[in-house]
C-alpha cells in the first residue's frame, strides 16, 4: 500500500431500505458539514492531499506559465442602458472583472463599479445586475464564497450613489425593473432554520416573487406569486419590451418546459400592492415559452414546443387559444435554435447551432423572412447585446485557439456590415502552430457522436500522446468551443491532446439529444463517453495509461460512473463537484430540481435506474488481472450549495476504503476540499489559477509528464 489513507469511521448500522432493497451508507455521518467528525476527515483528507500535490515538479512552473498567459485584458460586449454604455472588463489577473461606464463608444471608459473592492480576498462576486428602463439606477447582487445565496443592493447610476436598499434571502432570482423606474421583481426563500452562507445542505423550497420599490425596507416588499400547494416551483418575472405586461415563467425542475402566465400592468392603475391577478396562458410544463417581443398584444416566443430542436410562434393575447397561434420562424431540419433576440426596426438576430458551431442569422419580425447569415468562423458566440431601442448590436465570438473577438453592426446602415471591434491576442502563443478538428465517432448504438480534438500540427498518431478528454452530457446544456489557457498549456507544454465529446444528454441536437441521455437513458452518456475514450486510443492519439477524463457536477457525475464501469480505460480522472450519491441528492439544497434530468429513489422504478450507475453505490474491486482504478482526484469546495461537498466525501471515503486498502491499487485516490470556494461561478482569479496548477501537476504526476519549454 503506497499510500496511508485517513482511517473514516464506517457505521455499518445505517442501511436504507429503498422499495425492499437493503443499502448500506455507513459514511452517512459525513452529511454534517459542521460535525466535529467531519471536519476532521476534510482536514485529514488535505494533509494527504496537497504535500503530495506539493511535491509536483510541474506545479509551480504550471502555476507560473498560467498567471503569465492568462494575464490578458478580458472584456464583454458593451451594452446601452439609458444614454450611457457600459462593459465588464478585466486587466488580466483581477480577481473580479470590473464594470466600467463610457458617455459614448470613443469616450475614455470611467470604472462605475468594482466588485474588488468586496472583498479584500476575491472571493465575493458579483451575481447578476439589472439597469432600470431610463438607465438612471443599477440593482445587482452579491454572492460571498461561492455560494448560490445573493444579497441585492442598488446604486444610483449617476455618481454611482450606493443607495440603502438591501434584499436578502434571494437565490435562484430574477431581477425585473418596471418600465416607470420605481422598484423591481425579485425571488427569495422563506427564513429558515440554521444559518444560510453556503455551507448548510437544508433544501430550498418555497420560492417567492416579490416586488421592491426603491427607498422602502424590504419588509414592506409586496408579495406578487406564490404556490404554497407546489414548493418545488421557481418562477422568474420579465417585463414586456413596452414595460405593459409582466410575464411569469414558472419552472419545476431543470427541464426546458415552463408555465407562462402574465399580468397586464395597465389593469392595475393604483400600482403593485398584492398578489397579482395572473393570466394562465400555459397552464401545464408540456414545452418551453421564452419571451422574444410583442408588438401590442402579439407575443413572440421561442418554444420547443411539437419542435425538439425549437422555433419561434406568435400568440396574440386577444386571442390566446392555441388554435390561433401563428408559426413565424419553422424548426430547423438539423440545427438547434438557441436564442432569438428582437433589435432595432423589428430585425429578429437568430442563433443557431450546428453541428456544435454557432450560426448568427436575421430575420424580418414581422414575416419571418432570412435577411442575412453573418460570416463567423468555426467557434461560438458566448456573449450578444442589442434591444429593440438600441440601434446597434455587439456579439462575442470565441473558439478553441481565439480568446474573444467581439464585433459591431450598425443595424442604420445598409448593408448590414458587422465589423470587429475588439480583438483580444494572447502574448506568447501562436495559434497558428495548432489545429482543432471535428470528428464524429459511433457509440454502441450506432449513434454517431461529434468531439473535438486540439493538439499542435504534425502529431504523430502513434498513440503516444496525453490525451484530456473533457465530457458533459446533461440537462440540455451543449457544450460548444471554448477558449481555456490551462487545457492550451497543456496542449503546448506537457505534449497533449484536447478533446471535448459532445455526448447526450446534452443539447447540442434539442430535446432530442437531451432526452435520449436522461432518465431511463442515463446510461447512454456513460457508454457515449467511454467510446470517445476508445476513438482516442484506436485512432492514435493516446493509450489509456495516458489518458485523464474530467468534468465537473453532472460532468463529476460522469467522471465517477466512467471510472467504475471501465477502471481499465483511464490512466487518471478529475472529477470536479460531482453529484456522486444518485440516491440521497434530491434531498440536499437544490438537488430535487435535479430529478427532471435524473429521476428519483424514492419511485422504484426510477431506484432502479439510479441503483445501477451511482458512482457512489458502484466501487468495486477489478476483477481483470492488472488492472486497478486510475489516479483519481476530487475538487469541492466548503461553500458549494448546488451539490454538497458531502457527494465527494461519501465517495472518496467508499473508494479509500474499498479500492485504496486493495493491494493491487497503487495510484492515489484522493480529494481537495477548498475553503471560500462554491460550486464555481463567480471564483476569483487567484483560485482559478491555484486550481488549474493544482490539477494538471496531479495528472503529470500520476502519467509521468515532463514539461516541454
Amino acid at each position: 500500500m503506497p499510500f496511508q489513507y485517513p482511517n473514516a469511521y464506517r457505521d455499518e448500522a445505517v442501511v436504507e431500505d429503498f422499495h425492499g432493497c437493503k443499502v448500506p451508507d455507513p459514511y452517512s455521518w459525513l452529511e454534517d458539514p459542521d460535525s466535529e467528525k467531519t471536519q476532521a476527515f476534510v482536514n485529514a483528507q488535505n494533509q494527504l492531499t496537497l504535500p503530495f500535490l506539493e511535491e509536483c515538479p510541474v506545479r509551480e512552473v504550471f502555476k507560473e506559465r498560467m498567471t503569465e498567459l492568462y494575464d490578458y485584458p478580458k472584456y464583454s460586449c458593451p451594452f446601452k442602458r439609458g444614454n450611457r454604455y457600459f462593459h465588464f472588463y478585466n486587466t488580466g489577473l483581477q480577481n473580479q472583472s470590473v464594470l466600467y461606464v463610457q458617455e459614448n463608444l470613443e469616450a475614455e471608459p470611467k470604472m462605475f463599479l468594482d466588485p474588488n473592492t468586496f472583498s479584500d480576498d476575491g472571493t465575493v462576486a458579483l451575481q447578476g445586475y439589472a439597469f432600470s428602463e431610463d438607465g438612471e439606477h443599477l440593482a445587482y447582487g452579491v454572492s460571498a464564497s461561492g455560494s448560490d445565496w445573493v444579497e441585492i443592493r442598488f446604486l444610483r447610476v449617476d455618481g454611482a450613489v450606493a443607495l440603502e436598499d438591501r434584499l436578502e434571502r434571494v437565490k435562484f432570482s430574477c431581477m425585473a425593473w418596471t418600465h416607470d423606474g420605481k422598484g423591481l421583481f425579485y425571488n427569495s426563500y422563506p427564513e429558515q432554520e440554521g444559518k444560510s452562507d453556503g455551507t448548510e445542505t437544508s433544501t430550498n423550497l418555497n420560492q417567492k416573487l416579490y416586488y421592491h420599490v426603491l427607498g422602502t425596507p424590504q419588509s414592506q416588499d409586496v408579495l406578487c406569486a406564490e404556490f404554497p400547494e407546489e414548493p418545488k416551483w421557481m418562477s422568474g418575472a420579465e417585463i414586456s419590451d413596452d414595460g405593459r405586461y409582466v410575464l411569469l415563467s414558472i419552472r419545476e425542475g431543470c427541464d426546458p418546459v415552463n408555465r407562462l402566465w402574465y399580468c397586464d400592468l395597465n389593469t392595475i392603475p393604483d400600482g403593485i400592492t398584492g398578489l397579482l391577478s395572473w393570466v394562465r396562458l400555459i397552464d401545464n410544463f408540456d414545452a418551453e415559452y421564452e419571451y422574444v417581443t410583442n408588438e401590442g398584444t402579439v407575443f413572440t416566443f421561442k418554444t420547443n414546443l411539437d419542435a425538439p430542436r425549437y422555433r419561434l410562434i406568435n400568440v396574440d393575447f386577444a386571442q390566446p387559444a392555441p388554435g390561433q397561434w401563428k408559426e413565424l420562424i419553422p424548426q430547423h431540419d438539423k440545427d438547434v435554435l438557441v436564442f432569438a433576440t428582437c433589435t432595432y426596426s423589428s430585425f429578429l438576430c437568430v442563433c443557431y447551432l450546428h453541428d456544435v458551431k454557432n450560426v448568427l442569422k436575421m430575420y424580418q419580425l414581422a414575416s419571418g423572412e432570412e435577411l442575412k447569415t453573418f460570416p463567423l468562423d468555426v467557434g461560438s458566440i458566448v456573449g450578444f447585446t442589442g434591444r429593440k431601442k438600441d440601434s446597434e448590436i455587439f456579439y462575442y465570438f470565441t473558439s478553441f485557439l481565439s480568446p474573444a473577438i467581439i464585433y459591431h453592426c450598425d443595424l442604420t446602415k445598409t448593408p448590414l456590415q458587422p465589423h470587429i471591434f475588439r480583438e483580444v491576442q494572447v502574448k506568447g502563443f501562436d495559434p497558428t502552430e495548432y489545429q482543432t478538428t471535428q470528428v464524429f465517432y459511433p457509440s454502441t448504438d450506432g449513434t454517431q457522436i461529434p468531439m473535438f480534438i486540439v493538439h499542435k500540427k504534425g502529431l504523430q498518431l502513434d498513440g503516444s500522446h496525453p490525451a484530456f478528454l473533457y465530457g458533459y452530457g446533461g440537462f440540455n446544456i451543449s457544450i460548444t468551443p471554448s477558449y481555456s489557457v490551462s487545457r492550451l498549456i497543456f496542449v503546448r507544454h506537457l505534449g497533449g491532446v484536447l478533446a471535448v465529446a459532445n455526448i447526450r444528454g446534452g443539447g447540442e441536437y434539442g430535446e432530442t439529444w437531451h432526452k435520449a441521455g436522461m432518465l431511463e437513458n442515463k446510461q447512454n452518456c456513460f457508454t457515449d463517453f467511454q467510446c470517445a475514450a476508445e476513438y482516442l486510443i484506436k485512432e492514435g492519439y493516446t493509450s489509456s495509461k495516458k489518458l485523464t477524463i474530467n468534468g465537473g457536477s453532472n460532468g463529476g457525475l460522469l467522471v465517477g460512473a466512467c471510472v467504475n464501469q471501465r477502471p481499465d480505460l483511464f490512466g487518471c480522472a478529475v472529477a470536479q463537484v460531482g453529484v456522486m450519491d444518485m440516491l440521497k441528492f434530491h434531498k440536499f439544497t437544490i438537488g430535487h430540481a435535479w430529478t427532471t434530468d435524473f429521476g428519483c429513489s424514492e419511485k422504484e422504478e426510477q431506484f432502479n435506474w439510479l441503483i445501477k450507475y451511482s458512482p457512489l453505490h458502484n466501487i468495486r474491486t477489478p476483477e481483470r488481472d492488472g488492472v486497478q482504478y486510475p489516479a483519481v482526484l476530487l475538487l469541492t469546495g466548503d461553500h458549494d450549495d448546488r451539490v454538497v461537498p458531502l457527494h465527494s466525501l461519501k465517495y472518496i471515503a467508499t473508494l479509500q476504503h474499498v479500492i485504496g486498502r486493495w493491494p493491487g491499487q497503487s495510484n492515489p485516490l484522493f480529494i481537495h476540499v477548498d475553503t471560500k470556494s462554491g460550486h464555481g461561478a463567480g471564483k476569483p482569479t487567484s483560485k482559478v489559477i491555484q486550481e488549474v496548477a493544482d490539477t494538471y501537476a496531479f495528472i503529470a504526476r500520476c502519467l509521468d509528464l515532463h514539461w516541454i519549454n
